[in-house]
């Protein structure tokens, strides 16, 4: 039986897509190809999503291997990237569905700690039964601690839980940890047959 839903949020409830703020501050290719590969690409992604460094701390850091004249473009990047980070369609209606069940949803992302400014514009906090932000415990999917923390914090009995999520390594994850798992394919519909079929099974 599924008693709570838990949702990555990066492409699940938050389309992250770094071509917008690239397509938006680089004007030219090459400025593109150098920060995709040492901002969204480098080492200080993982750190800023391991609580390691803050989010705005990471242009110090890779600005020593962009050139110069791209700077400008780095910086906008690193502390604008997130006017990406849009509604998936469907995902408001997907929450409430689920809320609508008398489900309990929680949130699990690898994200820095500019979550907290752009996540509450889709769905304020309060909306989720609890919400867990590696940064926050320097933590990251796909291991399995991350997922164990959230049961744990919340009560939760795993087997009870459907954890969904785009990136196939964090879904065997969360099944390593003894949660149920899916893909999300950027379609909520099967998964909302699921929670029904499967829950219907127990009624």
């Amino acid at each position: 039986m599924i008693k709570n839903v838990i949702l990555d949020m990066g492409n699940v409830l938050l389309d992250y897509n770094p071509e917008v703020p690239l397509d938006m501050f680089c004007d030219c290719e090459e400025a593109k190809d150098i920060i995709r590969n040492e901002l969204f690409r480098g080492p200080e992604w993982v750190m800023g999503d391991r609580g390691d460094i803050p989010d705005q701390g990471r242009f110090e850091l890779v600005k020593k291997r962009v050139p110069e004249k791209y700077w400008d473009a780095l910086k906008k990047c690193c502390d604008q990237w997130y006017i990406c980070m849009k509604p998936i369609e469907g995902a408001a209606e997907f929450c409430n569905f689920v809320r609508e069940q008398g489900l309990g949803i929680y949130v699990l992302s690898n994200a820095s700690d500019a979550f907290y400014v752009y996540f509450p514009k889709f769905l304020p906090l309060t909306f989720f039964d609890g919400v867990v932000v590696s940064a926050d415990i320097h933590m990251l999917k796909p291991d399995t601690e991350i997922y164990t923390y959230l049961t744990d914090k919340y009560r939760l009995e795993p087997s009870e839980c459907l954890f969904i999520d785009d990136m196939p390594q964090n879904v065997q994850g969360a099944k390593n940890a003894g949660l149920q798992s899916v893909r999300f394919e950027n379609d909520y519909a099967p998964i909302r047959q699921l929670i029904l079929s499967e829950n219907a099974k127990m009624a």
